[in-house]
Order: structure tokens, then C-alpha cells, then sequence
């Protein structure tokens, strides 16, 4: 069994958050991947369901972001789980918006979220870092984080969940390499290589053959008429 925990605070007034964005990854692998309804349970809110072979429970802590470590630990060991069977959805300041990278293990890099998840469960898990980029400034970061994504953002976020869920089911089997594949398939689609012929309406007319210059003389005009 595979725990996928997204990080965020719970609420409405969170919910199109930046911080938010571990709770909206693991909202549309719920959507899309037919998961039980969410239901209270552990301080969270969990959803069951299956990715590939795997059975998968994906997890919302409600304990708010700095003590997400709560309801992870009490779900780790109600089933009995290690702390490699878990991964992480998170937000990630170093990277910029759009950008993903899978990360085994590591510090928690400030982000108290994974700070608090450290502390009961140990560094010894699986993260997805989803990339929303940084204000530019230390004081900035809070305001920032807590705010809603810009209108701006929508375009390449939906992106980005749709290839997070098309790939769940890699995360599942251990298979970091194929998820960013398809994370990359929808964020950034390869271009392809054959060049479109332009439609028959729009290529430029052929031009007429220019005339032959004659330059026979006169007489080897009549000439040629007696042939």
C-alpha cells in the first residue's frame, strides 16, 4: 500500500492558495482515478482507491500545514505503513511555476509542512516538488505562499495537475523516471518534427514560364518554315 499525502491548509479561504497546491494534486487523482468520496479519518480527510496494481489512500491533513506530521504518523501506523511508502505533494519556492521534480529523502528546506512531517515520521520519504517560484524576497514568502494563484497561473497549473495524475500511477510502482515523462508529455508537449505543408488555398500560385527569346535570324526563319 502507497500513501500519497498532499500538503495544504484546510478551509475554503486556502483552498486556490499557492501552499494549497499538495491538496489540489491530490484532489484531481481522486477525480480522475475513480477514489472512494473523501471522508474524516486521522485528522484528515482520505480518499481510497487503486493506481495500476497498487492500492493507493491518498491523504489531506487538517491539522493545518505546520503540524501535517500529526495525521501522516497516526495514518502510517494504523497501516502499518514504512516512511518509503509515503510521498509527499508539496510546493516548492526554488523552483519555477510549472516545473516538477521528484525527490527521495533530503531536508525540509524551511517548508514547515515537511519540517513537521520529519519530526514523526523521519526524512525517509518520497517528495513531489510542484514549482510555483519565488517572490524574490524573504519577507515576501509568507503573503505569497497564502495567497490565490494569479489568473495568469491557470493555464500552466491545470497542466501540471493533469500530468501529475496521468502519471499517479508510476509514483505507485516506484517509477519516478515514467511520471515526469508524462508530467512532461502535458506541461510541455514535444513538438513535431515534420513541417505542415501549407493548405493547396494558401501556396503561392506557380508562375508562367517566361518566353523563349528567338534569336534566329530572318532568313533562317523562312528557312525553318521550308523544313
Amino acid at each position: 500500500m502507497k500513501l500519497f499525502v498532499g500538503l495544504g491548509n484546510p478551509g475554503s479561504k486556502y483552498a486556490r492558495n499557492r501552499h494549497n497546491i499538495g491538496f489540489m494534486a491530490v484532489d484531481r487523482i481522486a477525480a480522475d482515478h475513480g477514489f472512494s468520496p473523501w471522508k474524516s479519518k486521522f485528522q484528515a480527510e482520505i480518499a481510497e482507491g487503486r493506481l495500476s496494481d497498487e492500492r493507493v489512500l491518498l491523504i489531506k491533513p487538517q491539522t493545518f500545514m505546520n503540524r501535517s506530521g500529526q495525521a501522516v504518523g497516526e495514518t502510517m501506523r494504523f497501516y502499518k505503513l514504512d516512511s518509503t511508502d509515503v510521498t509527499v505533494f508539496h510546493d516548492e519556492l526554488d523552483l519555477a511555476p510549472g516545473k516538477v521534480r521528484v525527490k527521495a529523502g533530503g531536508g525540509h528546506a524551511g517548508h514547515n509542512g515537511l519540517r513537521s512531517i520529519h519530526e514523526h515520521i523521519s526524512p525517509a520519504y518520497d517528495r513531489v516538488r510542484l514549482g510555483i517560484g519565488h517572490p524574490g524576497r524573504k519577507e515576501l514568502v509568507s503573503p505569497y505562499v497564502l495567497s490565490d494563484f494569479a489568473k495568469a497561473d491557470s493555464e500552466w497549473l491545470e497542466e501540471v495537475l493533469r500530468g501529475v495524475s496521468d502519471g499517479a500511477a508510476y509514483l505507485a510502482k516506484d517509477e519516478g523516471g515514467k511520471f515526469m515523462n508524462a508530467v512532461a508529455l502535458r506541461s510541455a508537449p514535444p513538438r513535431s518534427s515534420k513541417k505542415t505543408e501549407p493548405a493547396a488555398s494558401e501556396k503561392a500560385p506557380a508562375k508562367s514560364p517566361e518566353p523563349a527569346t528567338d534569336d534566329r535570324s530572318p532568313m533562317q526563319k523562312l528557312l525553318d518554315k521550308f523544313r
